[in-house]
């Protein structure tokens, strides 16, 4: 396993919602109570959501998946014990949390280390072939990106016809969406600020089909948000 691929400088600055999953101190408090609170948010827990992905991602199981944005690599390492997936990536941008879930790796006795990979890497420059994967899950992640956009449509890139993209996020719905020009001013805010993107049900589903991606469905739980959508496979 390479959590940087022989790389030990960063000198690279990205978002402030970036940076700040990079700290040292955030890569061991997120296991530590930190994800935990996402319950207030509507989140059912690693457990339930598990339970819930697997439904969605039938039709790739026995295939690679990419954990996306992973953090300390807590759905990573239960994709791996899963035994439901060929080959699990562990993939993120921050060095520190890819050393935190190597950390955790280590004092699991029977991992399946032979089966799992850790991937230091832009979510907007994937390093795989085009083409080349059967499943990509991004959890509690996409709003943290500095362009979803892009994100989103590098997974389509390296997704296989008919692989399948599950994410979860806070959704933001209400009579605020329906104010003219509202969402191209929560963007340019945002995009100023360089803190979260939150999205609606539907910029979500949008931002998918934009992206090359079909057949979008999602689950949800107040700011809770589980949602699906596949690569079309070619006739």
């Amino acid at each position: 396993m390479t959590a940087a691929s022989g790389s030990k400088d960063y000198g690279e600055l990205m978002s402030p919602a970036t940076e700040f999953f990079r700290m040292p101190f955030m890569s061991f408090i997120y296991e530590r109570g930190w994800r935990q609170n996402f319950v207030w948010g509507g989140f059912p827990g690693p457990e339930k959501e598990f339970e819930l992905m697997k439904g969605y991602l039938k039709p790739v199981l026995g295939g690679n998946i990419i954990d996306a944005s992973c953090g300390s690599g807590l759905f990573s390492r239960i994709f791996a014990k899963s035994g439901l997936f060929s080959l699990v990536v562990a993939l993120d941008y921050s060095e520190n949390m890819l050393k935190q879930c190597y950390e955790f790796v280590q004092q699991e006795s029977n991992f399946p280390k032979e089966n799992f990979l850790l991937v230091r890497a832009d979510i907007s420059r994937l390093p795989f072939a085009s083409s080349s994967i059967d499943a990509v899950h991004a959890g509690a992640a996409i709003h943290c990106w500095s362009s979803p956009s892009t994100g989103v449509a590098e997974i389509s890139r390296v997704l296989r016809p008919g692989g399948v993209f599950v994410g979860t996020t806070y959704i933001v719905d209400g009579p605020f969406n329906l104010i003219p020009f509202s969402r191209l001013l929560r963007q340019n805010m945002m995009q100023i600020s360089g803190s979260y993107t939150f999205l609606s049900e539907r910029e979500i589903e949008d931002l998918c089909r934009a992206c090359g991606l079909v057949d979008f469905k999602c689950t949800r739980n107040r700011g809770f948000v589980m949602f699906t959508a596949t690569k079309p496979s070619q006739n």
